[in-house]
């Protein structure tokens, strides 16, 4: 699935790239009508196969805190992962720290951090959480054998949209509430939690 999903990937940068210099789709607006048309795709064949599963609830049920815990954890790790390769890297380590608590959210991170801490770190922001995205997806099939929920903890705020299928596909369906609801709640605090950051700057 994953050779899938690097091809798709590849085809859409030679697709963009395409389009930006010989201008074969001349309105954004398709591209972003596109993107937004697979993303409730997406999620509504998640929410299909949530549905039909007659042991959704017990499932629910036997999570528990997992639901807050995995998402709180993940948040937590990925702020002091930025002060740590900050300090090891002798950037500012409230910037680091503010670049990743996108929590993968690559399209909030880049344009919020830039405007506050400047375009480098903006451009930081968005690479670093889009790399994040990228290397769960290449790499959940390694990340499994450590751990069913170490890929959640990698796809961060992507584990509610994008990268959710292949955590399906390689976690079990046991990890979607767990992976979908973490996303969301990252998703949620992601703006909040670079906000609160900086005001410490």
């Amino acid at each position: 699935m994953i050779k899938y999903i690097l091809t798709a990937l590849a085809i859409g940068i030679v697709a963009g790239y395409l389009n930006n210099n010989f201008s074969i789709i001349a309105n954004n607006r398709v591209s972003d009508y596109l993107f937004n048309a697979s993303l409730i795709l997406l999620l509504l064949v998640m929410g299909l196969s949530f549905g039909l599963d007659k042991e959704a609830m017990g499932k629910l049920r036997r999570t528990g805190p997992k639901i807050l815990i995995v998402p709180l954890a993940v948040a937590s790790g990925s702020i002091l992962g930025g002060l740590v390769g900050g300090l090891i890297l002798r950037l500012d380590p409230l910037a680091s720290m503010a670049a990743s608590a996108g929590y993968g959210w690559y399209t909030l991170t880049g344009p919020l951090v830039g405007q506050i801490f400047g375009a480098e770190w903006g451009a930081l922001g968005f690479v670093l959480n889009f790399l994040r995205e990228l290397l769960t997806i290449v790499t959940v099939s390694l990340m499994v054998k450590i751990d069913k929920y170490a890929p959640i903890a990698s796809g961060g705020a992507t584990t509610m949209d994008t990268t959710l299928p292949i955590l399906v596909r390689y976690c079990g369906s046991d990890v979607l509430i767990v992976a979908f609801s973490s996303g969301f709640i990252l998703t949620i605090i992601a703006p909040f939690t670079i906000i609160a950051i900086a005001s410490l700057a």
